[in-house]
């Protein structure tokens, strides 16, 4: 039951992401508020999951180690560079079409755009049922472009393929961290070189982003929240969670997120969707039910941290 409350929380925790960013101060860029997170969270990730990374190792130190050569550096660096890049794209599609809308857009295009990736690289034909549901949770996008927010005319193009680009980095994340995986890394390992990377490079990026928001309260709290928050508390829960559950639960327990980034949306910020909008939210979320039970039976009994 822990493990359940854990990954849950982990989801809700991902779901004011948005929010957060909303009620942050306005001068704020979209860059400079994804560069400030990354450097924040992404330290605070790498400091908990190595330090839980070595707690695993003394725990069990029969069990064979991985050498460390350039392919899963490769796969580590590659994992620190989606994340980096999601952040921006994530932020511009909620500051065009909201965050109710952009945070589904998103999380939507996921699983599909993993699935495809993973198709691409294994030559592993996907199951009839994940094409179902993949036509499902497409057919929900496109009702939310054509729906929109309420009196709108539709979803801002840009502010889309932002959140479908986000989407496409979490799917590069999550077939990374998989063969890492697969190579016999510990998931605490994994998720903490996400962090060292995103966090050098976003911190390389410093110079040329203005950051004066962040001295300001509101600047502060925000910068704080998104980091340790969003970032290295709802990553190592999510982590340590997996590790009880099967994959169907812990897909379900995900749908948390959207679900919290909704609510919030239209709570706290007042937003609106239009009818065809809320029917391209209920047949986007039809397909991710159908992908969660789709993958009832795990494929592999070890966990993996992959979520945004």
């Amino acid at each position: 039951m822990l493990h359940v409350f854990a990954v849950l929380a982990a989801a809700l925790l991902f779901g004011t992401t948005g929010t957060a960013r909303a009620l942050g101060p306005a001068e704020a860029s979209t860059l400079s508020v994804g560069v400030a997170r990354m450097v924040v969270g992404g330290t605070g990730l790498a400091l908990l999951a190595f330090t839980l990374a070595a707690r695993h190792r003394r725990r069990t130190p029969d069990r064979p180690r991985p050498a460390l050569s350039w392919r899963p550096l490769a796969l580590m660096a590659t994992t620190g560079v989606a994340i980096s890049l999601y952040q921006p794209l994530f932020f511009l599609g909620t500051q065009t079409n909201g965050v109710a809308v952009s945070t589904v857009i998103a999380l939507g295009s996921a699983p599909v755009l993993a699935g495809i990736l993973e198709w691409a690289v294994s030559r592993r034909v996907p199951s009839l049922l994940w094409m179902g549901a993949t036509a499902l949770a497409a057919a929900g996008v496109v009702l939310l472009g054509f729906g929109g927010g309420s009196g709108t005319g539709g979803v801002d193009a840009v502010g889309l393929a932002a959140a479908v680009g986000a989407g496409a980095c979490f799917a590069v994340i999550a077939n990374a961290q998989r063969r890492l995986l697969d190579g016999g890394w510990d998931p605490f390992t994994v998720v903490g070189a996400m962090g060292v990377g995103s966090a050098v490079i976003c911190a390389a990026a410093i110079p040329f982003v203005d950051l004066a928001w962040a001295a300001t309260p509101s600047g502060l709290t925000m910068a704080l929240w998104l980091g340790l928050a969003t970032i290295s508390l709802a990553y190592v829960l999510f982590t340590w969670g997996l590790q009880g559950l099967t994959a169907a639960t812990a897909a379900t327990l995900t749908l948390g997120e959207p679900l919290t980034a909704t609510v919030l949306g239209v709570s706290a910020l007042g937003e609106t969707l239009s009818p065809l909008a809320v029917i391209g939210l209920a047949v986007l979320a039809a397909g991710l039910v159908t992908l969660a039970w789709g993958s009832r039976r795990p494929r592999d009994p070890r966990p993996f941290a992959v979520e945004a």
